[in-house]
């Protein structure tokens, strides 16, 4: 795809999904482009738009494949041992400092199709039971928040890294797995532009994964900025394993181990 093509295919979809590729890495999107214009068998980008204004099918899936949803139960579980050990343990005692700050308020940013803030569930359940919580969960990906809401199904792939007694307690006994209902009960699944929508505040934890490494510099600059605004006083972003603030201090954060910033 030359400039020419990208300028015009930016500019449809922009158009037509308030999505906006400035924001996102040049090359990386282009090869992401045209590997869905060789998967749907389209010809053109011309072509391919104007199917998209009488199948509102095709419309949302190709909306779906914008947004790029790379997820499971634990993801890198390591670093859910550290959340569980450290992360936690740390805002309980934050929050034990304020009173207004019992419950702890968790937000998933790009949760996809919900493994990750079922994740969350299941790690308050299990290591802090006596803990109140409250998680949103949020994408922009309508089709990736319908199977959130519905608590699946789930492939044997995304299920890997829960234990068998986690399996048994929250996931159906057979495929196509579910997560379990009670998991759902502190979790509000919400559409969200991280880019253009307003940020809720006053988070203990909010975890944000492998998503702003698609975004460009100013961008990364921009969400890092917003994301250290939600946070209380003490509390934590939760970033991916290759995302490193260079520059933490500037947003108001400080290193608290790998991959993780907690607020000054």
């Amino acid at each position: 795809m030359d400039a020419s093509d990208y300028t015009q295919v930016k500019a449809s979809i922009k158009r037509s999904f308030n999505i906006d590729l400035d924001h996102y890495k040049d090359e990386q999107m282009k090869r992401r482009l045209d590997s869905w214009l060789v998967r749907v068998h389209a010809d053109t980008w011309k072509d391919y738009f104007q199917l998209l204004t009488t199948d509102t099918t095709e419309l949302e899936r190709f909306r779906n494949y914008l947004t790029i949803n790379v997820t499971e139960f634990f993801r890198d579980p390591a670093r859910w041992d550290l959340v569980r050990q450290d992360i936690i343990p740390h805002l309980i005692k934050n929050a034990r400092e304020n009173p207004l700050s019992r419950e702890l308020k968790i937000w998933s940013a790009g949760c996809s199709i919900g493994t990750e803030p079922y994740t969350l569930a299941i790690l308050m359940e299990e290591a802090f039971p006596n803990q109140k919580y409250s998680i949103l969960a949020t994408d922009l990906d309508r089709g990736a928040l319908v199977k959130a809401r519905a608590r699946g199904p789930y492939t044997q792939e995304d299920i890997r890294n829960l234990t068998p007694a986690q399996r048994k307690k929250y996931i159906s006994a057979a495929a196509p797995y579910h997560a379990s209902e009670s998991l759902q009960k502190n979790i509000r699944f919400q559409e969200q532009n991280l880019i253009t929508d307003r940020f809720d505040a006053g988070f203990d934890l909010i975890v944000c994964r492998n998503v702003v490494i698609y975004f460009t510099t100013e961008t990364k600059d921009v969400l890092y900025a917003k994301f250290s605004a939600a946070l209380r006083p003490g509390g934590v972003l939760f970033v991916g394993g290759t995302e490193i603030l260079s520059g933490a201090a500037k947003f108001g954060l400080q290193n608290f181990g790998i991959s993780f910033y907690k607020k000054l």
